[in-house]
């Protein structure tokens, strides 16, 4: 589905003007869509304002205005603090929320039952593809919510996605992110074990990364970050340690909650969690393979 040309009389309340939700703010300017964004950081927002984005005044003034608020928000805490305190009490009802953060499915739950009660729609729509794929408009999103509002929210979501999944109901796309992201935790540990297997074996571990990506045992961390950010020195995708380190905690959590013992989570977040203690949480997150493909600098 194109953008039909009602989309260009939405106005779009971004909330949270991050390393995401400032490009996903300027995307859907670009688009040629009614913006205004907030951020408690007002370094930040004149950034932003210098390159055309319009600034709310506060988030009161842009939850009474906005048909629909996109949330890009650090934790499911402030989400949750967010919706409370400003959306539910001052929002539009027939209005609509999309959760573009990476949240526990628990805390959109019970934010989508109370929005319904006031008529606004949620969607959660965590993303992939960090703050290039945002500025250009092609992240990949997974999607909980209804099938009635997700289609409301087809044309923000087209306009900054090239890859949408729709999982089911809300909560299922914040699990399948928070599957993702586990994973990416993962591949970044046992990458970096096969560049450290591959140096100590005297063979260049750039070349084994490559076949290893062109054979079964690839991933978007072979394939992409390794490449990328790691043997370029580079370290600089635009998420840190924090947030990873935040949503492991958050998959770790989860699993508890259901009564699982998983051994291979348990070690990744065993090791995230220690993690702490050598790397800081504003480094990029790729960082976690350092200790282990250098450990003499480590």
């Amino acid at each position: 589905m194109t953008l039909s040309s009602s989309s260009d009389r939405l106005h779009i309340g971004v909330i949270g003007l991050g390393n995401m939700g400032g490009p996903m703010a300027l995307t859907l300017l670009s688009k040629g869509m009614q913006v205004s964004g907030f951020d408690l950081s007002s370094g930040r927002c004149s950034e932003l304002a210098s390159q055309g984005l319009a600034i709310a005044d506060d988030l009161t003034s842009l939850c009474q205005q906005a048909d629909i608020l996109l949330l890009s928000l650090p934790t499911a805490q402030i989400v949750e603090a967010v919706v409370i305190n400003h959306i539910l009490p001052q929002a539009r009802s027939g209005s609509l929320v999309i959760d573009t953060s990476t949240s526990h499915p628990d805390t959109s739950r019970a934010l989508a039952k109370a929005l319904a009660e006031r008529q606004i729609g949620f969607v959660d729509a965590p993303v992939s593809g960090g703050p290039k794929g945002a500025a250009s408009g092609t992240l990949s999103m997974v999607l909980g919510g209804s099938d009635a509002d997700i289609e409301r929210a087809q044309p923000v979501l087209e306009a900054v996605s090239a890859k949408r999944t729709c999982i089911g109901p809300v909560g299922a796309g914040h699990i399948t992110k928070i599957a993702n992201n586990l994973l990416c935790a993962a591949h970044l540990l046992t990458n970096a074990e096969i560049v450290r297997l591959a140096q100590q074996a005297g063979v260049d571990p750039v070349r084994v990364l490559e076949g290893v990506s062109a054979g079964s045992g690839r991933s978007g961390i072979s394939e992409v970050n390794f490449p990328l950010w790691v043997f370029s020195g580079q370290f600089d995708s635009g998420f840190t340690m924090q947030l990873m380190r935040k949503d492991v905690r958050l998959g770790k959590q989860l699993a508890d909650e259901l009564g699982l013992d998983l051994a291979l989570l348990n070690q990744v977040a065993a090791t995230w969690a220690a993690s702490a203690d050598t790397l800081a949480d504003g480094e990029d997150f790729n960082a976690i393979v350092k200790p282990i493909i250098a450990p003499e600098h480590a």
